[in-house]
């Protein structure tokens, strides 16, 4: 009898397990304490609790801007432990996507240019880039104000311009924090309907946030206090 090809195992978008961060000091700070967590594709994750619980840190570590003094994470199926610098940022280029509660767009380029920024850096071809950062940019809505500077937009529009970034290069994990801090209601609500869309179509999203109304917009909560996650 033939033996049958097993199907390519599909690695999870986040896998964190035991992580600890410490800053040094006397006491020497604490920010993690064991952490551990996976999200699968297709699903929005609120991650809430008290400011200074360590979510912003946990975000950082995820999207591979710092490194954990102890414990594993891994990315798409790539672990963060052995990389060197050159390294972690082509992971964060090319598999994660951050939108900051700040937009961080830069107001010397326009629209259009913000959102192509991570295929930029990729080095993807001109052609390439132009299409995709349009295509992303009709998808939330805001392709006819691509060539506006940031600062000619609204706060709601600018988030949205930041998500398209996120999202253009198509990564494995988007992480937002705070990403409906500074809306309105009507505001925040379309914007996390933009995020469940995204979701749908396979992007892991975890979402930081003190906001109850984002968490029951989402699949599932995790909760964090004094560094650990608590349910």
């Amino acid at each position: 009898m033939a033996v049958q090809p097993q199907p390519a195992v599909t690695p999870q978008p986040v896998v964190v397990r035991d992580v600890q961060k410490t800053y040094p000091g006397e006491p020497r700070i604490s920010a993690l304490a064991g952490v551990s967590l996976a999200l699968e594709r297709g699903e929005m994750v609120a991650l809430m609790g008290p400011s200074g619980c360590g979510k912003s840190t946990l975000l950082g570590l995820i999207g591979a801007q710092d490194r954990p003094s102890a414990g594993t994470i891994a990315i798409d199926g790539v672990s963060t432990a052995a990389l060197d610098e050159p390294a972690m940022a082509k992971l964060r280029r090319e598999r994660v996507g951050m939108v900051f509660q700040s937009f961080n767009l830069l107001d010397s380029l326009s629209v259009i240019d913000n959102v192509a920024l991570p295929l930029i850096l990729q080095g993807r071809e001109q052609r390439e880039f132009a299409e995709a950062a349009s295509a992303i940019l009709e998808a939330v809505g805001m392709d006819a104000r691509s060539r506006s500077r940031p600062s000619e937009l609204s706060g709601g529009q600018q988030q949205r311009v930041a998500i398209a970034r996120a999202l253009v290069h198509e990564p494995a994990v988007l992480l937002a924090d705070e990403a409906t801090g500074n809306l309105d209601s009507a505001t925040a609500a379309s914007i996390l309907a933009l995020l469940r869309e995204f979701a749908d179509r396979g992007q892991a999203i975890l979402i930081a946030t003190h906001s109850p109304e984002v968490a029951e917009r989402c699949d599932r909560v995790i909760r964090m206090r004094d560094g650990a996650i608590v349910g």
